[in-house]
């Protein structure tokens, strides 16, 4: 019998070990996961909960949000820190509407063309909400990897173009 791959091992570990979130659950919308994926931008999970609840319980699908003052945006997203976030969500889902008729695109080259929307940001909505296949790294992420692979405490600061090919 051959030993398990890296990748065998990291999905076994997270199948055991992975926070029950509810952005992770099955059929959540593309909307609440690219809300999420906006809120935890160095902001840690257990601060986004209840801003994530009451996000979508007041705008569930980006219409909503579009529909409403950009005002009313940094207001809901209260102590997150970096309310510029909040103005640059309603941006997006205001662009939704506009150019996708309110729906979260499903392509990589849509949603990054989303404002406010990151590499990351855009992989983890393709990967996440629609299943496909893209490297989707983060600080933490290149970390396992490094000390994995190359058996080397700390990946660096940054993401670079080679991580995500």
């Amino acid at each position: 019998m051959s030993e398990p791959t890296f990748a065998t091992l990291v999905s076994r570990w997270y199948e055991e070990n992975a926070r029950d979130l509810p952005w992770r659950k099955p059929g959540v919308s593309p909307w609440a996961i690219l809300v999420s994926e906006v809120m935890l931008q160095q902001t840690p999970v257990v601060r986004v909960l209840p801003a994530y609840e009451a996000w979508l319980a007041r705008w569930p699908v980006p219409a909503a949000l579009a529909a409403d003052t950009p005002a009313e945006a940094i207001r809901m997203w209260g102590r997150l820190g970096y309310p510029r976030r909040a103005l640059r969500l309603r941006e997006c889902a205001v662009a939704i509407v506009e150019r996708h008729g309110g729906e979260v695109p499903d392509r990589l080259d849509q949603l990054l063309a989303l404002p406010g929307v990151g590499t990351y940001t855009a992989r983890a909505v393709a990967a996440f909400a629609y299943g496909q296949r893209h490297p989707v790294v983060d600080t933490n992420v290149r970390r396992v990897v490094c000390r994995a692979v190359a058996g080397e405490p700390d990946a660096g600061p940054a993401t670079r173009p080679a991580d995500l090919l």
